[in-house]
């Protein structure tokens, strides 16, 4: 350890940075937005103004510049990368990286590439997302995906999950939630082509074990991706001494 060490900053100890929406919905632990999620310390900003209905429903290019700010206050406060709370963001993943010198993941959708590349061609990804009449191809190419490599499936038509977080609504039902998204897991993998399931929603991790145990595929979120990255960041020692 070094004798001297550099200020500069208000803050210390966080490696990954979180674009949080602008939002007061319950969010339990799993949840990218609860902090008890982490192992780890993350350091949240909250785009202001940008709520989960407006980045759901009626996101565009034009949306960017809040995002972008957000994100260089993040590496300004010394983060080593930065993520967001809402899958839909991959529309702006190549801004966004582009914005930072730090590595920018926008969504859970970026594991999808990566993904097929393990299947054979017969084999297909599930994508899980909060609302699949609004996860367009422009969502899904700006991810690097291409549409005939997977299959996808939305909960805009269930009562509970999809409507809590986009109406923002104070309490949520999580047994509801479960049944839900259980419910849409096995509808994705009744065609026997899909091999593996990315959670699009950030909101879904909590029920990743679940879909998990119902469905008997890999699972892939947010926050594996998260801890991921922080993994690349803080490599587990082996050689101890040397």
């Amino acid at each position: 350890m070094e004798d001297i060490v550099r200020g500069g900053r208000n803050v210390y100890g966080f490696d990954i940075g979180v674009l949080i929406l602008d939002s007061d919905f319950p969010r339990i632990c799993g949840d990218i937005g609860n902090a008890k999620t982490w192992d780890f310390p993350v350091l949240y900003k909250k785009v202001e103004g940008k709520s989960p209905e407006d980045t759901v429903m009626r996101l565009n290019k034009g949306d960017i510049g809040p995002f972008m700010k957000a994100a260089q206050e993040l590496e300004k406060e010394g983060v080593k990368a930065i993520t967001t709370s809402c899958g839909f963001l991959s529309l702006f993943q190549e801004e966004l990286s582009s914005c930072v010198d730090v590595p920018v993941f926008t969504s859970a959708l970026l594991f999808v590439p990566m993904l097929v590349k393990m299947l054979g061609r017969n084999k297909r990804i599930g994508i899980l997302t909060a609302n699949k009449k609004r996860l367009t191809l422009e969502h899904l190419k700006a991810a690097g995906i291409e549409e005939t490599k997977c299959r996808i499936a939305g909960l805009e038509d269930g009562e509970e999950f999809t409507n809590f977080t986009v109406q923002n609504r104070d309490c949520v039902n999580i047994r509801k939630c479960d049944n839900e998204l259980i419910k849409a897991s096995m509808e994705l993998i009744k065609e026997n082509d899909v091999a593996m399931i990315v959670l699009e929603c950030t909101n879904m991790p909590p029920y990743a074990r679940n879909i998990q145990k119902a469905a008997r595929i890999p699972v892939f979120d947010i926050v594996l991706l998260t801890n991921m990255f922080y993994g690349a960041l803080n490599p587990k020692r082996f050689l101890d001494g040397i």
